[in-house]
């Protein structure tokens, strides 16, 4: 009988456009032990956004009061709004056995790794500043003037990129999918998660 195991927490980081919510969203479709974090954020709502979906969207002096009142585990202010991530939402997932990932920026990573050094990091990155560009003027959600501040800022994004555990270049898509599910398939076959979850297993083996 399977014991339950707490989960690993994820922390999934890239510039912009460097397609890390498409690779999130067909992991979790293909690996049901895995969950999202939905982020709370101050930022207007985009055409087939839902609220509760996508993100948590709340005024920035509701997002300050909860800031105040310690409910996040990491918050940050990326171009002008706020992001935060709920830490009671992460704890009980974790506790339920599902391994989480947060989509924040490394701002954010270096915040969750002092309060959970347990926890794993990714980043991703695109084969070419070329094709970020491209990218992000294929999603047609930001004039021109936006689009030239990710570019600039997707370099500072960037060359935080050694300070995270594993490296995934997204130039073929299925390529770095199966990557990043090989990271989370592989976490879990370590040897005391596995000596936790299937105890009663080795015991019968060994007897």
């Amino acid at each position: 009988m399977s014991n339950t195991v707490p989960g690993t927490l994820y922390i999934i980081a890239a510039p912009s456009g460097a397609g890390k919510s498409s690779l999130v969203n067909a992991l979790i479709a293909r690996l049901s032990f895995v969950y999202l974090s939905i982020s709370h954020t101050t930022r207007p709502m985009r055409p087939g956004e839902e609220d509760g979906a996508h993100y948590h969207f709340t005024q920035a002096a509701d997002f300050l009061e909860r800031v105040g009142a310690g409910e996040f585990l990491e918050h940050a202010q990326v171009f002008d709004n706020y992001y935060g991530t709920s830490q009671t939402y992460v704890q009980s997932q974790l506790d339920s056995g599902h391994d989480v990932i947060l989509e924040i920026d490394w701002q954010g990573a270096q915040q969750v790794r002092r309060l959970m050094p347990g926890s794993r990091s990714i980043f991703i990155l695109p084969p070419s500043k070329a094709a970020l560009q491209e990218r992000l003027e294929k999603r047609q959600q930001d004039s021109d003037a936006i689009i030239t501040r990710r570019m600039l800022d997707a370099v500072s994004e960037m060359s935080h990129y050694a300070e995270f555990d594993y490296l995934i270049i997204n130039d073929d898509f299925y390529k770095a999918l199966d990557e990043l599910s090989a990271i989370f398939t592989a976490n879990r076959t370590v040897i005391g998660q596995q000596q936790q979850r299937h105890q009663g297993l080795i015991a019968q083996l060994l007897n």
